[in-house]
């Protein structure tokens, strides 16, 4: 039962990132291009509406799914690897027109092509998986 919660929170939000064209790749060129400021808009809302969704958590004390409080780790002092695994992020994605979530959002609107921007993404992974312990956390 608990698969079926989850689905229909994907659907809705698959269908919210359509219809606010998050996942258009015109959309994403544009703002790649700084040409409009749709995306930006999205991804600040989304940024703020999180910032206030830890607030209130924290002040509410709410609990996970596990019953434990819910918190925010601390930060890790180093920015090296946030701007190396960002600029890595944003090439991908620029060059894919896609980041993750939206990738199969694309497939179930019919976009079959991005199958090969998924398969990329799960070798990635892997490969990632495979020499984790050998790079520098």
């Amino acid at each position: 039962m608990t698969f079926i919660k989850f689905l229909i929170v994907g659907v809705v939000f698959g269908i919210v990132l359509v219809k606010s064209e998050a996942v258009s790749w015109y959309r994403i060129y544009e703002m790649f291009r700084f040409e409009s400021f749709h995306m930006y808009g999205i991804i600040g809302s989304a940024v703020i509406t999180g910032m206030l969704l830890v607030f209130i958590s924290k002040k509410f004390k709410f609990k996970n799914i596990e019953g434990r409080y819910m918190s925010v780790p601390p930060k890790d002092k180093g920015w090296v690897r946030y701007i190396v695994g960002g600029t890595l992020f944003g090439l991908g994605w620029a060059l894919s027109g896609a980041c993750p979530g939206p990738m199969y959002i694309l497939v179930g609107t019919g976009a079959f092509s991005i199958l090969i921007v998924i398969a990329a993404a799960l070798l990635g992974t892997y490969v990632y998986g495979l020499i984790r312990d050998k790079l520098p956390h």
